[in-house]
Parts: C-alpha cells; structure tokens; sequence
C-alpha cells in the first residue's frame, strides 16, 4: 500500500440515493425532444453569504415546470439549521428561528429524487449547485450531472443575440428583478427561495415562449451556446 494513503482522507461513502440519482442522470434527453414535452426543475437557495466554499444553505426553494405550466402542488420548501448564520442574513432572508428545519441529508435526497434526469433552472445557477455540491459532499456527490438553463444567460442570448459582444451588455438590465419588470412577472415575494423559484419559473414560461417565437423548439436547439 502507497504511504500516502494511510494518510489521506478517505473518500465520502457513495450513498444509495446518490447511486440512484447517477443512474437517473446518465439516460440522456433527445436532442429532438420537443421543449413543450421537457420538464424543467427551478431551483433557488437562500444562504449565509455568497462564498460556496465558506458558507451555508440556509433555505431551498424549488418548482417544476411542465408543459408550460406550474404544479404549485409539487413545490418544496425547506430550510436548514445552518452552521453559520448572522443577524444580517436572516434579516435579508427574512427567516424565523421557529421554523422546522431539515437535514442537509434530507434536502439532498429531496432534491436529487426531484432533480432526476430533468433541465435544472435558476438565475445565477452555478451558484445554488455549487452549494448543493458542497452540501451533497459527505454523501458521496462529486457532481451535479443534469442539463443546466440559467435565465439571466438565456435571456441575454435571446434578446442579444447568440454572437454579442459581452463587453456591451448591461448585466443590469439581466438581473432578476429586472427581467421580470420587462417580461410582466409579479415579484411578490422575493428573496425567499421559493417566492424566487416561482419568479424565475414564470419568467422561464415567458423566455422559452419568445424561444418558440425564434423557431426554437427542439431539446439541442435549446442548450446551445
């Protein structure tokens, strides 16, 4: 045996929810699967800070999208007792110390089961998964595998172009808050992980129909960059 192993870390146990997720995700979406027929899982966090390498999930919000429309039925809400927190980000995030929480194991198996081999959407995405990463360490998760749409990266394709120049464009006029004043979204309850789920699933409705417009209509035509 190598000297190095007897001291290096051993690798999380690959967890069974997590196997049953890896399976899931490897049966790829055909490219000619029409958009109306995918089903698309938006997702947001609330946490402690914006460091994924430091902080902490505080809540988890998510919705599904299915045929343009919201199962409001199936929407979850969840929040962990965190390790870190502050008066600040439950000031932001306007949450209660009387709530129930959940484990970080249990918000990983809710959300691997739901995320199974769909699109996963959010505004700044790379953000929540790289904290669901984080959270989804110790049960063996190296990697989130799904197709990803990110809504502020989709919206400035569609309304930019898919040749703009990244130096013109006014990230501003992308922000969440933003796109759903121009597209006539209600932003009721923001800042809470579900009420920004539900936002950022409305305004998916609303791009991948200006997407249909542009003759886009297929799965492949949809991902591409």
């Amino acid at each position: 045996m190598a000297w190095w192993r007897i001291f290096s870390p051993s690798a999380p146990e690959l967890r069974d929810f997590v196997k049953t997720y890896l399976r899931e995700v490897a049966r790829p979406i055909p490219k000619e699967k029409r958009i109306s027929e995918l089903t698309f899982l938006v997702l947001d966090t609330e946490t402690t800070g914006l460091d994924p390498k430091s902080d902490y999930i505080l809540s988890y919000g998510s919705v599904f999208v299915k045929g343009n429309s919201i199962p409001l039925q199936q929407a979850r809400e969840m929040y962990l007792n965190a390790k870190k927190t502050s008066i600040e980000a439950i000031k932001v995030h306007e949450l209660l110390p009387t709530l129930s929480f959940s484990s970080r194991e249990e918000l990983i198996r809710t959300f691997l089961k739901d995320a199974s081999n769909h699109v996963l959407v959010g505004h700044h995405l790379s953000f929540d998964l790289a904290m669901l990463e984080r959270a989804g360490r110790d049960y063996g998760l190296a990697k989130i595998e799904n197709p990803v749409i990110d809504t502020l990266e989709l919206g400035i394709r569609l309304e930019l172009g898919k040749h703009r120049d990244p130096r013109m464009i006014n990230y501003q006029e992308f922000s969440l808050d933003a796109m759903c004043q121009r597209y006539g979204v209600s932003l009721d309850d923001r800042h809470t992980a579900t009420g920004d789920a539900f936002a950022t699933a409305q305004l998916l409705i609303k791009l991948l129909r200006k997407a249909s417009d542009k003759g886009i209509h297929f799965f492949g035509e949809l991902m591409e960059t």
